[in-house]
């Protein structure tokens, strides 16, 4: 009868007690893009790999869908859009979950507890992901204009 009596149980605290900071962001954002790596990432694998392997026509209707298509009519163009959201969103899922992985690494060794230590490298994560991206789409798009 330990649940009629008060106090009888203590409460565990809940996401609304903690102060929000960057490091719990960074905890969190490394679960989702690792879940999102391996769930979409897989599938636009196995979806490029069932294309290549069916044949010229199934590889080019998917280059079409995923990144582009001179005789492209309205369908296209939108899948061309979606496409390119999805890729750039894996890409920076990919260097979310790589420089949050490093930073835990670090962590594990024992550096960087100490609050403003931890909530700038929490912050550097964010940025180093946002820029890592920028970069890699902006020499992808130079290569595609210049060829």
């Amino acid at each position: 009868m330990a649940g009629k009596q008060p106090g009888g149980r203590p409460l565990s605290p809940h996401l609304g007690v903690y102060k929000w900071a960057p490091s719990m962001a960074v905890s969190i954002f490394h679960r989702i893009t690792g879940d999102g790596l391996a769930i979409v990432g897989a599938l636009m694998f196995l979806w490029w790999l069932g294309a290549l392997a069916a044949g010229p026509d199934a590889y080019a209707a998917f280059l079409a869908c995923v990144w582009h298509d001179p005789d492209a009519g309205s369908v296209h163009q939108v899948t061309n859009i979606l496409g390119k959201v999805v890729l750039v969103g894996l890409t920076w899922a990919f260097f979310q979950h790589l420089f949050s992985g490093l930073r835990h690494l670090v962590l594990d060794t024992g550096a960087g507890y100490e609050l403003r230590i931890n909530r700038l490298w929490s912050i550097l994560v964010f940025v180093g992901a946002i820029l890592a991206t920028a970069a890699v789409w902006l020499y992808i798009a130079q290569e595609a204009l210049h060829g």
